[in-house]
Order: structure tokens, then C-alpha cells, then sequence
């Protein structure tokens, strides 16, 4: 049985939240489907304090936003963006059109089609982050989306710099400084001044996850998103502080964002304790970083490497860092998890940051179903059909009659009976009988 010298309560995120989220942004989006413009600027008041002339940032703002910027922070912006842009590449170029013969003369095929528009949100609150502009925008853009919206929240007032940097650069072709709720519901049913997307992407604070979650359906959007979780899976030959250190780098994120270090050895699990106690009085993040590993933070000893992996599995976390002998038997090993990082010379912060895999990642257990945010979110599998041969238009359509009657399909049945009528010479009494009755033109 695994020893927990540190364990979470029983409650789960879901239980935490405020009751009264879903109705009040249930409330914002009516109003909004009803008043368009004028609601989406009555609730940026109300929450941002924030009513421009225009939400959207026009090229000569940005050109002017952008130059306050310190060249390295540009440079910096164009070197992660190139990562990210790298990586979208590859993958899009992993997914291939087909078209196959299946029968004589039946071809069969599929495409990858980009949506036509989609809408990016990048978070603003406490903290302005410029990553997600990345993630989401040029991701849209490698998959082809001719039409990328993006909206990010002001920051106490004042327009985040960085961010609108990051937006341009990476290929938005609307630029909104417009957040939270309001942001989603205009970019999903349309204003009088915003067209409307097909899907939307991008994390956000509890509102914006609900606000995504009842427009599914409406819009289409990248997955639903909970707090950050960070796992840890350790041998006795991990370096504690280095541990410590990785599991508040991420328990910043919020106050109930989960941090689990699971590890085949006692003396780390304690250590690491230790240098948590440590290293949390001086972090400039503590107002989140303490509640989130005081509530939420789990040390687990198990036995040996194969019982951390499959009690990993479990939690179905977001990120799981493996501190190992052998990190790359986690490839083999795990199944459900968002990402890995595999060894101590990577990280979350690293994927999060700079590296160019995508930092959207399924939170709430939903790894067991999804991955995350990538290029083939924001494309359509679709298929197409084709039959030139005559005789295989025939034979299919026998079987298409057999098969819908079972069904009682009637109408189906016929659409298959009239091209086996056409092709093959076949008789159907209820041809004959529509045939015999019709009157002649004049």
C-alpha cells in the first residue's frame, strides 16, 4: 500500500468552486446574445473598469504598443514563437490526405480541413500570459485558419504590452483588448462589431472554463480546463531540491492548482517536504503557491517504479515529470497523462515557456479521454466519396437495399434499388409500378 507523508483532501476541484459560477456567466452571455456591443462594454466596466473607444487594437496601436518594448523582450518573443512554430509544423505535416480504391472503381478519401475561424484567449489577471498567445494563435495559423480572433484582458487598467506583442507576432488578425467572459461569448455568437468564430482556445480562470463550457455546442473549442496539476514520479536517485523546486513552480499558478510527487523512496519524500518548508517563505508568488501545496500538494511512497507509474495513471494528470534511472520507460509504462517531460534537464516551466510543445493540456482528469491543444484541433477530418464504375454502383446498391430493409429504411433501400435498377437490369416491382403510373408530359 502506497505511504502518504503528505496527503490532500478528499474534496475535489468541482466541490471547491462557487456554486453561483455557472449562473452568473449563464447571466453574461444572455445578455450579451441579447444586447451585443452594449453588453460586452457594460460588463468590461463592470469587471475590467475598462471602455475604450474600441476594444479592437487597430495596426498603428500595436506598431505603437510594441515599440515601448525592450528589443530583448521582441527577440525573446520571436526565438519561443519560432519553437512553437516548429513543432505546429511538424505535426501538421504528419497528417496527410488520402484517397484509396476500396472496390472497382470506388474511391474513398479524407482531407484535413482547417476551420475558418477561431478565436484565441490569453489570459490577463495576476498574471500576463504571453505563452498562451503562442500556443493558441500560431498553432491556428500552421493549421491553415484564415481568420484567427484574439482577445486578451487589461492588467489594472493598462494594455499588456507583451502579450499584444506576442499576439501580432504570431499571426492574429484581430487584436482585442477585451477578457473574461465577455471576451468569450462576443468571439463565440458575434457582435456588431465582431464576426463570429467556429471554435475557441485558450485557458482562463474558473468564468472563462464555464463560459467555454456552455457555448459547446455553439462554438467549438479546444477542451476544458481546471487548474494546474504538476506530477512528479522519483527513484531514489532524484535530486530533492531540484523536486522541490519544480513542484511549487507550478503550485504558483493558482491556490488550488495540485502538486504530486510520487516516489519509490522515503528519505526523497521527506527531504523534499523539507526544502518545500524551505523555499515557500521566500517565494514572490506565496499568496498562491502556499494555499495550493497546503490543500492540495501530495508526497506518495510506493514500493517500486512500476506501482509509481501505474498509480500516475491514476491521477490522469496534466504534467508528469519523471526523475528516473530510465525516464523514457514512462513512454512504455504510462498512458494517461497530458505531457511528459522525461529527466531533471526538462521541466514544465520549459513547456510552459519555450520549448514549442503546446502548454494547453487536459486538467480534471481529462487525460483519459484528450490530449491536448495541438494543430489537429483546428482542422475538420472530413471525408469524401466517388464511384465510377457501374457495375460496383449496382452490386453496392443490392446490398444497400438488403441491408436498409433489415433497418426498415425504406427511402434508403430505394436510393440503393434504383442504381442496381439502372446499372444491372435489376427489376423492382415498386420501380415498375411508378414507372407504369406515370402520366406522359404534353
Amino acid at each position: 500500500m502506497p505511504l502518504y507523508l503528505k496527503s490532500a483532501p478528499t474534496k475535489s476541484f468541482t466541490d471547491s468552486t462557487q456554486s453561483d459560477v455557472a449562473e452568473r456567466v449563464k447571466s453574461i452571455i444572455a445578455g450579451i446574445r441579447e444586447d451585443g456591443d452594449s453588453a460586452v462594454r457594460r460588463y468590461s466596466e463592470q469587471f475590467d473598469t475598462w471602455s475604450p473607444e474600441a476594444f479592437r487594437l487597430d495596426d498603428a496601436q500595436v506598431e505603437a504598443i510594441m515599440e515601448t518594448l525592450d528589443q530583448q523582450v521582441i527577440d525573446d518573443i520571436v526565438f519561443v514563437q519560432k519553437q512553437v512554430r516548429a513543432f505546429a509544423q511538424a505535426q501538421r505535416d504528419s497528417l496527410v490526405d488520402i484517397e484509396v480504391e476500396t472496390l472497382p472503381g470506388v474511391f474513398l478519401g479524407q482531407k484535413h480541413v482547417p476551420v475558418q475561424a477561431a478565436g484565441a484567449y490569453i489570459p490577463g489577471g495576476k498574471y500576463p500570459l504571453t505563452a498562451s498567445a503562442h500556443m493558441t494563435i500560431i498553432t491556428a495559423k500552421v493549421a491553415g485558419v484564415p481568420r484567427v480572433v484574439a482577445c486578451t484582458p487589461p492588467i489594472r487598467g493598462e494594455i499588456p504590452a507583451a502579450t499584444i506583442a506576442a499576439m501580432k507576432l504570431a499571426g492574429a488578425d484581430e487584436i482585442y483588448v477585451l477578457g473574461g467572459v465577455q471576451a468569450v461569448a462576443a468571439m463565440a455568437l458575434g457582435t456588431e462589431t465582431m464576426q463570429p468564430v467556429n471554435m475557441i482556445s485558450g485557458p482562463g480562470n474558473a468564468y472563462v472554463a464555464e463560459a467555454k463550457r456552455q457555448l459547446f455546442g455553439e462554438v467549438g473549442i479546444d477542451l476544458f480546463a481546471g487548474p494546474t496539476e504538476i506530477m512528479i514520479v522519483a527513484d531514489d536517485e532524484a535530486d530533492p531540491f531540484l523536486t522541490a523546486v519544480d513542484l511549487l513552480s507550478q503550485a504558483e499558478h493558482g491556490p488550488e492548482s495540485p502538486a504530486v510527487l510520487i516516489t519509490t523512496s522515503r528519505s526523497l519524500g521527506q527531504q523534499v517536504l523539507e526544502h518545500i518548508e524551505q523555499l515557500l517563505p521566500g517565494m514572490s508568488t506565496r499568496d498562491y503557491a502556499e494555499p495550493a501545496w497546503r490543500d492540495w500538494g501530495q508526497v506518495i511512497v510506493v514500493d517500486d517504479i512500476d506501482e509509481a507509474y501505474a498509480l500516475a495513471d491514476l491521477f490522469a494528470f496534466e504534467h508528469v515529470q519523471i526523475f528516473t534511472k530510465e525516464p523514457r520507460l514512462a513512454l512504455e509504462k504510462m498512458h494517461d497523462y497530458g505531457a511528459l517531460f522525461l529527466g531533471e534537464n526538462t521541466c514544465v516551466s520549459y513547456g510552459d515557456k519555450v520549448i514549442g510543445t503546446n502548454h494547453v493540456l487536459p486538467t480534471l482528469g481529462a487525460a483519459r479521454y484528450t490530449g491536448g491543444l495541438w494543430v489537429g484541433k483546428y482542422l475538420r477530418t472530413v471525408t469524401f466519396q466517388q464511384i465510377k464504375d457501374t457495375a460496383s454502383s449496382a452490386m453496392l446498391g443490392e446490398v444497400c437495399g438488403r441491408a436498409a430493409r433489415v433497418e426498415l429504411f425504406e427511402g434508403h433501400a430505394r436510393s440503393g434499388d434504383v442504381r442496381a435498377w439502372m446499372h444491372s437490369g435489376r427489376t423492382f416491382p415498386w420501380i415498375e409500378e411508378n414507372l407504369a403510373s406515370r402520366v406522359p408530359a404534353r
